[in-house]
């Protein structure tokens, strides 16, 4: 009985390590399995298919050499501060049309249809801006403010200033640069819509407040020394003119007098009627003219003034030709930029344009 006793608790001491070892094997290929190295389950899983969910965190290549892909990368010690920094040095980097779309100027303007008789003074006194500004709201006017017809349509803008018409590679600052005016007063006019990053879009057009438009002024060609001549250029002014003035014509019929987009004064009057020199010169200019001058005249005084002859019919002169005060020079036409007949008369003085009616008098 004794021996039977002795013989369990040795079987049974083998039984229990075989127990344990058994458990231990289960519990460590269980373990494997949920780690992922032993089996996938054949059921549902809140795992994406494909999906390692035993990656390692994306960790930083500091050989240079992309793992993958083979591509340079730039090698930075983290430990000492040394991090990437992303910049982009362009002044106008392009948005992708694709992602950003920034919106248009919006403006809605006031519009006049021009009459008979009417001038820029006339009509800028009537909507109380200045002429400044209508010259700047018609772009046409400021390379001839005699462009005016009956039946035009003109852009009456609301404030003073200039409606700018956008050019590739227009940016804001170009524009505020070519205006002088500040920044902040273009982003401020509401209707040009300009937001952040302040984009300029071609053929269209972006209200500048305050700004005051350039006026194209033509010169005409050097004199010059040499003694040679031409239909316009190279003259010698051979004679000293008396520095007083008489009126180029007979009639006193102002149409537009002297002011910044009209540097002469307008005097109306038929077809073929004489004009005559203001002033004792040399002609250095006679023939047609292509900035909208049509036939042209200019007497150099020889002491600094100039005298215009414009939008005539006829010459009478050549270049380097000496005339005297009262002399017949030529005859009234409606040529060139000309809404009708009349003589565009001009003085010059160091080449800039000054007020016709301080000589002449404009009273009679």
């Amino acid at each position: 009985m004794e021996d039977e006793r002795n013989h369990w608790q040795r079987d049974g001491g083998y039984l229990v390590i075989l127990v344990v070892v058994i458990l231990l094997f289960f519990g460590w290929r269980i373990g494997l399995a949920g780690n992922g190295e032993v089996g996938t389950s054949e059921g549902e899983t809140a795992v994406s298919p494909g999906l390692n969910t035993n990656a390692s965190p994306a960790q930083p290549v500091l050989d240079g050499t992309a793992a993958t892909t083979g591509e340079q990368v730039p090698i930075y010690d983290f430990t000492n501060g040394d991090v990437p920094v992303i910049s982009d040095t362009g002044l106008s980097p392009q948005l992708d049309p694709h992602t950003y779309e920034g919106k248009l100027p919006s403006h809605e303007f006031e519009t006049y249809t021009v009459e008979r008789g009417d001038t820029p003074r006339i009509i800028a006194d009537t909507f109380g801006i200045t002429v400044q500004s209508l010259l700047g709201g018609n772009a046409r006017l400021s390379q001839e403010a005699t462009l005016l017809h009956p039946g035009d349509e003109l852009i009456i803008l609301p404030i003073n200033g200039v409606l700018h018409e956008v050019e590739p590679g227009d940016t804001l600052e170009s524009v505020s640069e070519m205006y002088d005016i500040p920044i902040e007063d273009i982003i401020a006019y509401t209707d040009n819509n300009l937001e952040f990053p302040y984009r300029l879009y071609p053929e269209t057009r972006i209200m500048v407040p305050g700004a005051v438009p350039e006026v194209v002024i033509w010169q005409p060609p050097a004199v010059s020394t040499s003694g040679s001549s031409g239909v316009g250029g190279g003259i010698t002014p051979k004679i000293v003119g008396t520095g007083s003035f008489q009126y180029p014509v007979s009639s006193r019929n102002f149409t537009q007098f002297y002011w910044y987009g009209h540097p002469a004064i307008d005097i109306a009057l038929g077809e073929g009627n004489p004009v005559y020199a203001s002033d004792t010169g040399t002609v250095t200019y006679a023939g047609w003219n292509t900035w909208g001058y049509g036939n042209l005249i200019v007497v150099n005084h020889g002491n600094g003034f100039e005298t215009f002859y414009a939008h005539l019919s006829g010459i009478n002169v050549v270049p380097g030709q000496i005339v005297y005060k009262g002399n017949v020079i030529g005859y009234s036409g409606n040529t060139g930029n000309s809404s009708g007949p009349h003589v565009h008369f001009e003085i010059r003085i160091g080449g800039n344009p000054d007020d016709p009616c301080w000589y002449l008098g404009c009273g009679g």
